[in-house]
C-alpha cells in the first residue's frame, strides 16, 4: 500500500504527535500489517497494544517488532480490556465500507481513560453515509468525548485516479 502512495499512516502519525504524548499506554485498534505502529515506534511511542480481527495480518505487525501485545480482536464487539486501560486509542484503516461499525467507538471510548485520546480516520464516503457522522456527534452530545481536530478530506491514494477521500479526527475522551 506504501508503493502506491497511501497516505493515511502519515497523517495519522502528524496527528498522533500533535495530541498524545509519548510515553503512555496506546491501542492500536485495527492493527493491520503494523504500518501505523512502525511509524509510532520511531518517534518514541512505545507501550502499544494491538488488535485486529486478522491474525495472518498481525503476524506480518509481529515481525516488526512495534507492539508490546498483539491480540485477536473485532471492532464492533466488545473488547477484552477492562475500562480505562489506555491512554489514546489509534485506529486507521478500518471505518471504511464493509470493516468496523461506527458503533465500534463505543468500545473504545470504554477503554481510554478520561482525559485520553482517540486520534482515527474515517473514509470520506461512510463518514457522511454510513452512520459515522451521526455516531460521532452523539458521543459528543453524550459528552463521552470532544472534537479537539478534524482534518479536511484528502486523497488515500494520490497517485491513483480513482482514491477515496478520507478526514482524520482527533478526540478528547471525557
Amino acid at each position: 500500500m506504501l508503493s502506491l502512495g497511501y497516505t493515511v499512516p502519515a497523517v495519522a502519525a502528524d496527528f498522533v504527535g500533535r495530541h498524545v504524548p509519548p510515553g503512555g499506554k496506546s491501542l492500536d485498534a485495527g492493527v493491520g500489517t503494523g504500518i501505523l505502529g512502525d511509524t509510532l515506534r520511531v518517534l518514541g511511542y512505545t507501550n502499544l497494544t494491538g488488535i485486529d480481527l486478522s491474525e495472518a495480518m498481525m503476524d506480518v505487525a509481529r515481525k516488526k517488532g512495534a507492539y508490546e501485545t498483539l491480540r485477536q480482536m473485532t471492532l464492533g464487539e466488545p473488547l477484552d480490556f477492562p475500562d480505562d486501560s489506555f491512554d489514546a486509542a489509534f485506529s486507521i484503516g478500518v471505518f471504511t465500507e464493509g470493516h468496523a461499525p461506527p458503533e465500534s467507538f463505543d468500545e473504545l471510548v470504554r477503554v481510554v481513560k478520561p482525559g485520553g485520546w482517540m486520534v482515527f480516520g474515517v473514509r470520506d464516503d461512510v463518514y457522511g453515509g454510513g452512520g459515522f457522522r451521526e455516531k460521532m456527534y452523539a458521543l459528543e452530545e453524550a459528552e463521552k468525548w470532544s472534537l479537539v481536530e478534524k482534518s479536511a478530506a484528502f486523497p488515500t491514494f494520490p497517485a491513483l485516479e480513482q482514491s477515496h477521500g478520507y478526514r482524520m479526527f482527533a478526540y478528547r475522551v471525557s
